[in-house]
C-alpha cells in the first residue's frame, strides 16, 4: 500500500536521525563512565571495573554496527538507488536480506544478550536470591536460541524482516525479550520500593531518595528499555509501518539504558549488595546516650542542689554505601 510506505519511510527517516542523536548521547555517556573508571585509584574496584569497561566497549562498538549498518541501508534506498524500478518499497522488499543487514540483527541480539545479563546481575544485587532469577535467567536461555534462529531467518535471500516467516520468528524472539525484560524491571521496582520504605523510616526520605527516587528507579529497572520494547513489540504484531520507528529506539536504549546503569554503579550511587536488606540497613543504625556527672567549676555559684548534672545524648547513625563496584565507604552523621 503507498500509503504504508510513505509512513515506512517517513518513520524510517525519522528513526536514523534519532539514532545519530541517541548515539552522540552515548558516545558522551561512554567517555564519562570511562573517564571514572581509568582514573580509579582504589584497588579494591580494579576488577570490576575492568569488567564494566568491557561491557561498555562491547555496548558501544555493537551500536555502532547497528547505526550504521541503518544509515548505510537509507542512503542505498533513497539516494543511491532512487531510481529503483518501484521505487523504495520495492528495494525495501528486494534487499532487506543484503549482508550489512543482517550483520546489523547480530548486533542488535548481541546488544540485547550483554544488556539483558548485565539487569540480571542487577536484579541478583537487590534481590541477593538466586530463586528469584530461576524464571529470568529461562527466558534469557530461550531469547538466546530464537536470536540465533532470527539471524539465520532473515539472512536467507528475499526474506524481509517486516514480513513473512521472518517477522513470526522475530516477533517470537521480541515477544520473549521483552517479556524478560518487564519482568526484570518490576522485579528491580518492586524490591527498591520494598527498601525505600525501610530506608526512610530509618535514615529519612532524603537518604532514601538517594537510591530509591524517579532517577533511581527508572535507571535501576532501565524503564526506558523497557517501555520502548513493548511498544516495539505491539506494532510489530499489528503490522504497523511504524515499527521500524519503535524498533531503533528500542535498540539505542538497549545501550544506553546499560550504560546509565554503569555511571551510577561507578559513581556510587546505584543501590549495592552493601544495602540489599533493611536488617543490614537496621545493623548499621546506632543510638547512644552518655550521662557524665561533674562538680561546679571553680567560679561557678552553686546553685544550691549540689552537684551538676550534665546529661549529653548523642544520636548517629552509619549508611553503608557503594563506593564504585566493590568496597564500601561509610557516612556519618552526627
Amino acid at each position: 500500500m503507498p500509503h504504508a510506505n510513505a509512513i515506512f519511510q517517513n518513520c524510517f527517516y525519522v528513526a536514523n536521525m534519532l539514532n545519530g542523536i541517541l548515539y552522540g548521547v552515548e558516545l558522551v555517556l561512554y567517555a564519562v563512565s570511562t573517564s571514572i573508571m581509568l582514573n580509579n585509584k582504589d584497588e579494591r574496584n580494579t576488577r570490576s571495573y575492568r569488567l564494566f569497561l568491557l561491557l561498555s566497549t562491547g555496548l558501544l562498538l555493537m551500536i555502532t554496527v547497528y547505526v550504521a549498518v541503518q544509515a548505510l541501508f537509507g542512503e542505498e534506498m533513497w539516494i543511491i538507488h532512487a531510481d529503483y524500478p518501484g521505487g523504495s518499497a520495492a528495494y525495501q522488499a528486494d534487499h532487506a536480506a543484503v549482508w550489512y543487514e543482517t550483520l546489523g540483527s547480530v548486533a542488535s541480539v548481541a546488544l540485547n544478550l550483554i544488556s539483558d545479563g548485565l539487569l540480571l546481575y542487577r536484579c541478583y544485587v537487590v534481590w541477593t536470591d538466586r530463586r528469584v532469577l530461576i524464571f529470568p535467567l529461562s527466558l534469557y536461555l530461550i531469547t538466546f536460541g530464537l536470536g540465533l534462529a532470527m539471524c539465520i531467518v532473515s539472512s536467507i535471500p528475499h526474506s524481509n524482516f517486516f514480513t513473512g516467516a521472518s517477522q513470526h520468528v522475530a516477533l517470537s524472539y521480541a515477544t520473549v525479550v521483552i517479556s524478560l525484560n518487564f519482568t526484570l524491571s518490576s522485579l528491580i521496582c518492586g524490591r527498591l520500593l520494598y527498601h525505600a520504605h525501610g530506608v526512610e523510616h530509618l535514615l529519612g526520605r532524603d537518604v532514601a531518595q538517594k537510591y530509591t527516587g524517579a532517577v533511581a528507579l527508572i535507571v535501576e529497572a532501565a524503564l526506558p528499555y523497557t517501555l520502548f520494547g513493548i511498544a516495539y513489540v505491539i506494532t510489530l504484531g499489528l503490522h504497523s509501518p511504524t515499527t521500524i520507528l519503535f524498533m531503533s529506539l528500542y535498540v539505542m536504549f538497549t545501550c544506553i539504558s546499560p550504560q546509565l546503569i554503569i555511571i551510577r554503579v561507578v559513581l556510587g550511587r546505584s543501590f549495592s549488595l552493601e544495602n540489599n536488606s533493611t536488617s543490614q540497613l537496621s545493623s548499621n543504625v546506632h543510638f547512644t546516650t552518655s550521662i557524665s556527672t561533674s562538680t561546679p567549676e571553680e567560679g561557678v555559684p552553686d546553685s544550691g542542689l549540689g552537684s551538676v548534672v550534665s546529661v549529653e545524648k548523642k544520636h548517629s547513625y552509619r549508611w553503608s554505601r557503594s563506593s564504585g563496584a566493590s568496597g564500601s565507604s561509610t557516612v556519618g552523621v552526627v
